[in-house]
């Protein structure tokens, strides 16, 4: 650990020095895609100062946060390259942190363990090779809950991920170094996965944008599967409008094996066959940023699912509630009609359906393993060499033992083939009737079910409220609504809501998010991570 925070220190403190003398500073602290663009075009910028900068920002504070796992050795290279080019690209110079189960071709792809420490997959995954298509930077690799299988946070490869606002506090997880990272400006954006909520648990806790996009919206190409069936890459920005731009480059259709993009959700699907057919399946839209509509509030329809609210029981239960309602109230002057509306057979959904984890992540994993050969990297490429690796933090050797020995076919379990045949059709029509109902655009509820207040994270992170995204395959998008400071803590957090459409209607996420940001205002910067001296052109 202190030979990877030296390293960071070594990397960028050194140019920091010059830094100080900017004469037209621009502060990366809260930085966005557009602002950084225009102050290029102004000639004021390089992107070479951009990158140092971030550099200069991960070594001051990551050794506080635990967000980085790795940093990429090419990123000031690839920075001169862009400065040669010119801004040609819609991504130019922006800088992602990848969370550490996303390939990218000369970093390891870890998953936050040390038995896959050395893993160096020679490709980039599909979204992050769409990424540097577009012009961007992946900065690092971030730190995640180990595998993906929890919302801590935790690795054994770099410790436990620290809340941004508060390191007393969960960063939630698992995809909780991005989370960190791009609250605290590490990068200008972040690229999560979430399987039952990491992007959108650590989203909400870290006043952020998170979505999780419609299934076989985006390619699984390239990411360490947890359970294929349920898993999907998806952004973390502090603004609306920069993960716009990210969907722009995101999607797309990949004709490889391991893309997910089935004809239908669940197993066994036959993939779609072409670009046609895949654009006839989700009808993308070519360019997200066109719903940033400010005044998408007024005439929408928003359903509150009250069923997946806590009872306000506690002060802190009271507070979070309160908040909630409070914003409820702002969007309905917005003009946004704000109803309740009961989701049918709610109990049913969230008791009896099951994520299939359990059952999909050995199989997965060796697939994922045997991609690429081992002659250079001498990676692990069985599931049982992982077990007997040691590899892991101790708490995960219950679940990798129990996944070991429910075997490599899924299909033999019967709770697993209930899962993927009968959940997504149950989960659907359950909710068509939900939408229905009123004809609403979006449902809401809390992203978690309350206040942040334990670094364990069990009061905020149960999986009840994401698992209507997970378990149907509709998009959904968290969004903060409002700082505020918890009984017994001192510093504010976030407080975050989640947004439900329709499968495949992102850009009805991305408008009313849009416009309920440009209506409350509602992110604030980390205190604990404080703006470094504006950077100048270099």
């Amino acid at each position: 650990m202190a030979r990877r925070f030296a390293l960071l220190r070594a990397l960028a403190l050194a140019p920091l020095l010059a830094a100080c003398a900017s004469q037209q500073p621009f502060p990366l602290a809260e930085a966005t895609i557009g602002g950084m663009h225009a102050a290029m075009r102004a000639g004021a910028l390089s992107c070479r100062a951009v990158v140092q900068g971030y550099l200069d920002r991960i070594a001051v504070h990551d050794p506080a946060l635990h967000a980085v796992i790795s940093l990429n050795p090419d990123a000031l290279a690839e920075a001169d390259a862009l400065d040669r080019a010119g801004m040609r690209a819609p991504l130019h110079c922006v800088t992602v942190l990848v969370k550490d189960n996303i390939d990218a071709r000369g970093m390891p792809t870890t998953a936050g363990a040390l038995a896959f420490a050395g893993n160096r997959p020679p490709d980039d995954a599909f979204l992050v090779a769409r990424l540097r298509a577009a012009g961007a930077i992946v900065i690092g690799k971030a730190n995640m809950d180990e595998f993906a299988f929890t919302y801590k946070g935790s690795s054994s490869i770099a410790g436990q991920a620290v809340n941004a606002y508060d390191a007393g506090i969960t960063p939630g997880g698992s995809s909780s170094g991005t989370g960190s990272g791009v609250s605290a400006s590490f990068a200008m954006v972040g690229l999560g996965t979430d399987t039952g909520g990491s992007v959108r648990v650590p989203s909400a806790l870290q006043g952020l944008i998170g979505l999780r996009p419609s299934l076989r919206l985006l390619s699984q190409h390239g990411i360490v599967p947890l359970a294929p069936t349920e898993d999907t890459g998806g952004p973390m920005c502090r603004t609306v409008q920069d993960c716009a731009l990210m969907m722009n480059a995101l999607v797309g259709y990949d004709a490889a094996p391991g893309s997910g993009q089935g004809r239908t959700p669940g197993h066994g699907s036959p993939q779609v066959a072409s670009a046609e057919e895949y654009a006839a399946l989700t009808h993308a839209p070519a360019d997200y940023t066109a719903f940033l509509d400010a005044g998408a509030l007024r005439g929408a329809r928003i359903g509150v699912v009250r069923q997946l609210f806590p009872a306000p029981d506690t002060p802190d239960k009271a507070l979070f509630v309160a908040t909630l309602d409070a914003a409820l109230q702002r969007m309905r002057e917005a003009g946004a009609f704000v109803e309740d509306v009961v989701v049918p057979d709610l109990d049913i959904i969230l008791a009896d359906f099951e994520t299939v984890k359990p059952y999909e992540f050995r199989g997965g994993l060796e697939r994922y393993l045997v991609r690429w050969p081992s002659d250079a990297d001498h990676h692990l490429r069985s599931y049982r060499e992982l077990a007997a690796s040691g590899g892991f933090e101790p708490r995960n050797a219950g679940p990798i033992a129990e996944y070991e020995r429910l075997g490599a076919d899924p299909l033999q379990h019967p709770a697993y083939v209930r899962n993927v045949g009968e959940r997504f059709p149950f989960v659907r029509e359950r909710l068509t009737r939900a939408f229905g109902d009123k004809r609403f655009d979006v449902l809401v509820y809390p992203t978690r079910a309350g206040l942040n207040t334990t670094l364990d994270g069990k009061a905020s992170n149960n999986p009840r409220t994401s698992r209507l995204s997970s378990f149907s395959g509709y998009p959904a998008l968290s969004m903060p609504v409002a700082m505020v400071v918890p009984p017994g803590r001192s510093a504010p957090q976030p407080v975050g809501i989640e947004l439900l459409a329709r499968e495949f209607d992102e850009p009805v996420l991305i408008g009313i998010a849009y416009a309920w940001q440009q209506t409350a205002q509602p992110r604030r910067a980390p205190r604990m991570t404080p703006g470094l001296p504006p950077i100048e052109r270099q």
